[in-house]
């Protein structure tokens, strides 16, 4: 049984935020490879970081009982591949929405996604929020509701990532195995779409003669993909799910201000209606998280 650790799995979560949002940006530095090949090739280069991370942290003995478990539990070995496949997309989303000028919109998704987190807490684990938790959920409410008053629905980047992460932190609390191992099997198990994606998409022939690609870029892809879903993932089992879910909102924050700073994008006076009251909310989170962490043991 997985005990909380509030002071690691906060610093956890908000180091994950910001090295996510710096790779919506590192995106662009890999064109011109569609979202699909930086995809498929983010899991190439991922692989064999997350093998390095499981062998420093002396994590073989887990993986290789996981691996055993999958092999003799058919129903193990199925919520792995639905827990991969669900992670895959979301990683596919991520490095697509940069290049078609649709980061604004998974940022959204992302500010709802802790909302949607706050709430499989509450009602589906049955944790309890305190005073400043539920002031931000309710801050966080206005500015949804708002976005959805404005525009009359969510586009559907929005609502894959607001509805389609919840189902796979629950599996993966369902699965109960060590993050890392977890992290690492779902990776392989992306490893022959993604071989698949490479082949058929022609991006060999396209960085053929990029030095740059095959030196620098895409194994800094695969490098800072690993280290921040690692740690996401590992903060995922540090913390209650409401308060995991709040953390969230430090990331699309921080993807806003990549997408405007860097990527070109546009902030309208009708969204600043919509992400002030979700701010405000991340700046309670901040507060609570800072009571946590204070009243933590050490």
């Amino acid at each position: 049984m997985n005990q909380y650790d509030p002071k690691r799995g906060i610093a956890l979560s908000v180091g994950a935020s910001a090295m996510f949002a710096l790779l919506s940006a590192y995106a662009t530095l890999l064109a011109p490879l569609s979202g699909l090949d930086i995809f498929a090739w983010r899991v190439v280069w991922t692989v064999p970081g997350a093998l390095l991370l499981v062998a420093l942290r002396k994590r073989l003995p887990i993986l290789r009982r996981l691996l055993y478990r999958m092999v003799t539990e058919p129903k193990l070995c199925a919520a792995m591949l639905v827990s991969a496949a669900l992670l895959g997309v979301q990683l596919w989303l991520f490095l697509w929405a940069p290049l078609h000028g649709r980061m604004l919109e998974v940022s959204l998704g992302y500010f709802l996604l802790p909302l949607a987190m706050v709430l499989v807490g509450r009602f589906y684990y049955h944790e309890r929020l305190d005073a400043l938790q539920w002031l931000a959920v309710i801050c966080a409410a206005v500015g949804v509701g708002h976005e959805l008053w404005v525009t009359g629905a969510f586009s559907w980047p929005t609502l894959l990532v607001a509805l389609g992460y919840p189902p796979y932190f629950a599996l993966r609390r369902k699965i109960n195995q060590d993050s890392l191992a977890m992290f690492t099997v779902e990776m392989a198990l992306l490893l022959p779409v993604a071989i698949a994606c490479i082949v058929s998409g022609g991006s060999l022939t396209t960085i053929a003669g990029r030095v740059d690609m095959w030196c620098l870029l895409l194994p800094g892809l695969g490098a800072l993909s690993t280290i921040a879903l690692a740690s996401y993932l590992k903060a995922s089992r540090l913390l209650p799910v409401a308060l995991f879910g709040i953390l969230g909102y430090v990331e699309p924050v921080l993807l806003v201000l990549v997408s405007i700073t860097l990527l070109g994008e546009t902030l309208s006076a009708a969204q600043l209606a919509t992400y002030i009251p979700i701010w405000i909310a991340v700046a309670l989170t901040a507060l609570h998280g800072v009571r946590l962490v204070r009243l933590a043991p050490n």
